[in-house]
């Protein structure tokens, strides 16, 4: 009886290092198919508007996020150079960002508004079209250890 029971302990140790490793090749493949893109803009050159910016970017609304998840992006981080911002966002690799773009306003009324307010904010960056939002920071050189 106890030979029996330690049998079927180890199939199930088995069974659970089977499926737990195989999950970490799923996210393996999963992250490796995911890329980071950069994009930068100018906020207004008003001090009372960069501080106004920022506090909207303490208290991001539920929605906004909500959105974000729901079109598929992974991960979005701002940096802040003076008036000079600077986005990364990951997303899957042959993912079309117009489109993310639409999904995530699409998916609340608040998040359309959210972008709305944001763009009122914002100047584009030199040598971009007159009020121009988000351009694209394309990169041109890459170190990577190895």
């Amino acid at each position: 009886m106890m030979r029996r029971v330690l049998l079927q302990l180890l199939s199930i140790s088995a069974l659970l290092h089977f499926f737990s490793c195989n999950g970490g090749e799923k996210a393996k493949d999963e992250e490796a198919s995911l890329v980071e893109k950069v994009f930068v803009v100018n906020i207004v050159g008003n001090e009372q508007k960069l501080k106004e910016y920022l506090h909207y970017h303490e208290q991001v609304w539920p929605e906004v996020e909500a959105g974000f998840r729901k079109a598929g992006y992974r991960k979005i981080t701002l940096y802040r150079y003076g008036y000079l911002l600077i986005m990364t966002v990951v997303v899957p690799a042959k993912a079309d960002l117009q489109q993310m773009g639409k999904i995530a306003e699409s998916y609340d009324k608040r998040c359309a508004e959210w972008n709305r307010i944001m763009r009122g904010y914002q100047t584009g960056a030199p040598g971009m079209a007159a009020g121009g939002g988000w351009g694209e920071a394309l990169p041109f050189y890459r170190f990577t250890a190895r």
